[in-house]
């Protein structure tokens, strides 16, 4: 089985780019999607214990959280040393039981692949990248953004340069999603074509 990484920063289409994936039958392991639900879920009573009054009525208050731990490396520190675990059991429960499906190629969609270290537990790393303007348009059209939350956010995340040269795959989103569908589709050709994904 091949395990390839997607990751890409804050804005580049990463969401959209796994969402490519998973419409042309590779399996897909979300992250965030794995964090989400355990906001509600395992992880309600670790961080309630640890950042008292942040939860309420059996959910993790993300925004309430988020005022605590971005403004605040030690308490980020302390919030993913509580989360991590957690995720990374989620994401080796997904990968055993698509080693029991004999499926030939996943997608681990892990934003901050580089930045947690799981590039090591990958075979090839697909980086979603995309211009930084058109990255900053993106970000700051969302909901609840702005310049200072904007820039909060990358300061945690490695750098898209850097990202780029690290990658063995790259999907610019920059060109439109149609263009963006294609290289999706050209990647998948070129594992499909290998004796490890045949």
């Amino acid at each position: 089985m091949i395990i390839l990484g997607l990751t890409g920063s804050i804005g580049m289409g990463k969401s959209t780019t796994a969402e490519m994936f998973r419409k042309a039958g590779v399996p897909v392991y979300d992250a965030d999607a794995a964090v989400h639900a355990l906001y509600s879920g395992a992880a309600v009573p670790l961080i309630e214990a640890a950042f008292p009054g942040t939860t309420r009525n059996g959910v993790v208050d993300r925004v309430n959280l988020s005022r605590i731990v971005l403004a605040d490396p030690v308490q980020m520190q302390r919030l993913e040393a509580l989360v991590h675990p957690l995720v990374l059991a989620e994401r080796q429960k997904f990968l055993n039981e698509h080693r029991i499906l004999n499926t030939p190629l996943v997608v681990l969609d892990i934003p901050l692949l580089f930045e947690t270290g799981a590039q090591d537990s990958v075979d090839q790393i697909v980086v979603v990248s995309a211009p930084e303007d058109m990255q900053r348009l993106r970000v700051l059209s969302r909901p609840n953004m702005d310049e200072t939350r904007f820039l909060s956010i990358l300061s945690k995340q490695m750098s898209d340069s850097v990202k780029r040269a690290r990658a063995d795959f790259i999907i610019d989103t920059g060109k439109g999603l149609e263009a963006a569908e294609h290289q999706v589709h050209d990647l998948l050709k070129h594992f499909s074509g290998s004796n490890k994904y045949a």
